[in-house]
């Protein structure tokens, strides 16, 4: 996401709670902003201690319900961790996998060769009797600025 379409997605988010019955209070625009701006998968705790920078008086039960609001309204995407620790990213349009850095946070979107992802999906299926109505892939390991240098053999 550009730096240039981050304030009109965050007016956007802001406008969507308001027309679903929300009060936009600064403690709930505080939470906004602070995953709207993120690259990061963030859990509510990341979210709290951020967004107090903006405004102090931050609640930890503002964090989750406002989460638990974006979410509801398909604006941002829980993300389940290996830790069992679920951290929350901005949701954005049409179906994507992510890839997760183990180390930073870092969060990609891919869509994956269509074809493959059916074949897979096709087989599992039919292997476990299954019928699979939809998917969502999350893989995890570590993008190129966290992993180890590799160390030249002499």
């Amino acid at each position: 996401m550009s730096e240039e379409t981050i304030p009109s997605m965050i007016e956007n988010w802001l406008a969507c709670l308001q027309e679903n019955g929300y009060r936009l209070t600064e403690p709930r625009r505080a939470v906004v902003e602070t995953i709207a701006q993120s690259q990061h998968v963030l859990t509510p705790f990341d979210v709290f201690d951020r967004a107090r920078r903006q405004y102090p008086r931050l609640g930890l039960v503002t964090v989750y319900r406002t989460l638990e609001k974006l979410e509801e309204l398909g604006l941002v995407q829980r993300v389940h961790r290996p830790s069992g620790c679920q951290a929350f990213i901005a949701a954005f349009s049409g179906h994507q996998h992510l890839l997760i850095c183990q180390g930073c946070g870092r969060v990609e979107f891919f869509t994956g060769d269509g074809e493959q992802m059916e074949a897979l999906i096709s087989s599992v299926g039919r292997d476990s009797g299954y019928q699979i109505g939809e998917h969502w892939l999350q893989l995890f390991g570590l993008c190129s600025r966290c992993q180890p240098s590799k160390a030249v053999a002499s």
